[in-house]
């Protein structure tokens, strides 16, 4: 029959083993025996590449070294120096330690752990919790696991053999896993005695997990509902080499030293008390004067932009809630109240009244674009488990805006907002990144309006110049919004700034201009924060200065420090003199050393300590004294008032 074919046996088994062509980055084409993988197609390249590859990434799709590879695939090798490496290597490692937590505690039941940006974590269910000493244990145990340099293998099973299979472990978590995933195989990787439900991909073997670092414990409720069991979370953190892990571990400590917990405590800016309620932020005297000047700051920059500053009530009828759609897709975060038996919501954001002052009077194009600023105070029903100091709170106040525009209008204010963001976080010496989100699976709003609103934000990021990521499904439910992430000294990313496209809330509450052409239009509303939250900006601020803020933003620029008490007389007209001059002073008088009082002064952080002894008091003069020490020349309190004026200036 082959002959009568034209194919003899040995020409059919040619054909089963001919060779294929894949593409590499750099465009070239490289042959390889069909049913080669990732690994066999590196040692072609080279024993080196071989020697260093991880994993792959063939077709855009991440994959492991075992993965066959098809004609015409485009194909790059990843090894530890590549951008895609350490979420492999952290993803990897967290196995490692499922693996150790087993080995050890035979009784705990592994759950999910992923790779995070910051390193990776693994929820355990557990008799008993976690102790540092346990952590301890477990990381040594990981160590010899990887240095056994067990290979890590990927099986593809039925969902009904993988839930079999599991069952028989007793691992009930990963059963739920797979039956809520509704599909007919999963995927599996083992590694020596232990198997886990993953999709990977994943290192070829243990020997790679060799720089990591278990970090913390915490509590973790089972897929984050308060009502499932509190599970244990185990932090740790990985890197390709123990250099990177180490400098990454002295930035850890440092950002310790700079928790603005800590630092909002000792510098007394704010406090939290049980009896308030969790969530609820107290301003002392300095951390209500440090939002003062950061505030002020804020309505002379909108003002001078062009911004009408505004203010709305802070509870509006459940009716307009509902109206905007907060009810049905905002609900679980907001509080609500009654009034002479009608439903209140309190605000959540501030667009409502916003949008009612535009609506109190008719419209031409010629009063377009307006902008409505608020330093507008909010509250958000936060999950107790996710609070975090100042970083994440139940009431805060935005730097809320909203511009109201015709569509023509809409790219250059988008363009603005983006250059107001870019010119206002260098002046506390920040970059940024920026990243689209997209339509989020609950929304409101036409298909139609979403594309618009999508489109303008995409135009005004690529015509900004800046590189952007997209974000898919996590917009506001009205519409997309482009995200922008601060880095701070530690180069930490902070989420601040925000700047929303919003076609539907115009269209819900029917919203009008008369344009040139006499006929009613729709305008266009812009939602945007500069600062974002007033509470994080200034968590973020106290951990990028590490308190130790510059003049124009210190609550307290200068303390005045007598020598003895007879300098005092002269001490209390200096300090009016300043106070009047608008420098934000004290003034510490006590009947202690000299040297003491410096001393305090420097832990507070204060800028300036000025100094008065007999002979300033008879120059008529004070000696500053900065807080690194650094002693300036006698000078006159006018050319001391001056100086603050000066520097001050020229920071902002």
């Amino acid at each position: 029959m082959c002959e009568a074919s034209g194919f003899d046996a040995f020409s059919f088994k040619g054909l089963i083993m001919a060779d294929i062509a894949v593409v590499l980055p750099d465009g070239s084409q490289r042959t390889v025996q069909n049913g080669a993988t990732v690994r066999d197609l590196a040692a072609s390249i080279g024993a080196g590449l071989a020697k260093a590859a991880i994993a792959g990434k063939v077709n855009g799709e991440l994959v492991d070294l075992a993965a066959t590879l098809n004609d015409n695939d485009s194909v790059s090798i990843i090894t530890e120096k590549s951008p895609e490496a350490l979420e492999i290597i952290r993803h990897s490692t967290s196995h490692l330690m499922a693996q150790a937590v087993k080995q050890l505690f035979p009784q705990a039941k592994v759950t999910i752990g992923p790779a995070i940006e910051t390193g990776f974590y693994y929820d355990f269910d557990v008799d008993h919790p976690f102790t540092p000493e346990d952590l301890e244990k477990i990381e040594k145990r990981m160590g010899e696991l990887a240095k056994s340099s067990m290979q890590i293998v990927r099986e593809e099973l039925s969902s009904s053999a993988a839930v079999t299979m599991f069952k028989g472990m007793g691992e009930d978590y990963k059963v739920e896993l797979i039956e809520d995933l509704g599909v007919d195989s999963v995927s599996l990787y083992r590694q020596g005695d232990f198997a886990d439900l993953c999709r990977g991909p994943h290192l070829p073997s243990t020997s790679f997990c060799k720089a990591f670092k278990l970090t913390s414990i915490a509590g973790a409720y089972w897929r984050g509902d308060e009502k499932r069991k509190m599970l244990q979370r185990v932090y740790g953190t990985a890197f390709a080499d123990k250099k990177e892990l180490e400098a990454y571990l002295e930035r850890i400590e440092e950002a310790k030293r700079r928790d603005h917990r800590k630092l909002g405590k000792e510098l007394d800016f704010f406090s939290f008390s049980d009896e308030v309620g969790a969530g609820f932020a107290i301003w002392h005297p300095k951390g209500a004067m440090l939002r003062t000047v950061l505030e002020d700051f804020e309505r002379k920059e909108h003002l001078k932009r062009g911004y009408d500053i505004v203010v709305g009530p802070q509870i509006l009828k459940s009716e307009l809630w509902q109206r905007s759609g907060h009810y049905e897709n905002y609900r679980e975060n907001m509080y609500f109240t009654e009034v002479d038996e009608q439903s209140y919501g309190v605000k959540p954001m501030n667009c409502l009244a916003h949008m009612m002052i535009y609506k109190s009077q008719l419209r031409s194009y010629r009063d377009l674009p307006l902008r409505y600023f608020e330093l507008g105070t909010v509250h958000r029903h936060e999950r107790a488990g996710v609070l975090h100091g100042l970083l994440r709170v139940r009431c805060f106040t935005q730097d809320d805006a909203h511009i109201l525009c015709t569509p023509q209008q809409l790219d250059s204010e988008i363009k603005d907002v983006i250059a107001f963001v870019a010119e206002i976080m260098a002046k506390f010496g920040f970059d940024f990144d920026m990243e689209l989100s997209t339509r989020p699976e609950k929304s409101i709003g036409s298909d139609n309006d979403w594309e618009r609103a999508t489109n303008a934000l995409l135009g005004a990021l690529k015509d900004s110049g800046r590189p952007y990521e997209i974000n898919e499904g996590d917009g506001a439910f009205y519409g997309p919004k482009i995200d922008i992430k601060l880095r701070d000294c530690l180069d930490r990313k902070w989420q601040c700034a925000t700047i929303q496209c919003d076609f539907t809330l115009p269209e819900r509450f029917d919203l009008n201009y008369i344009d040139s052409d006499g006929e009613k239009k729709r305008p266009v509303m812009v939602h945007r924060v500069i600062l974002g939250s007033i509470e994080r900006f200034i968590g973020v601020l106290i951990e990028h200065f590490a308190g130790s803020f510059p003049l124009w933003l210190s609550p307290v620029q200068a303390v005045l420090l007598t020598v003895t008490d007879a300098q005092i007389p002269y001490a209390e007209r200096l300090y009016m003199q300043l106070r009047n001059a608008g420098v934000r002073v004290q003034k510490d008088f006590r009947n202690e050393k000299l040297g003491f009082k410096i001393r305090e002064s420097q832990l507070q952080k204060v800028p300036y300590m000025l100094i008065i002894g007999d002979k300033e008091v008879e120059s008529n003069t004070l000696t500053p004294r900065f807080r690194d020490g650094k002693n300036l020349e006698p000078m006159s309190p006018e050319s001391f008032i001056g100086f603050v004026s000066t520097e001050s200036a020229n920071f902002h």
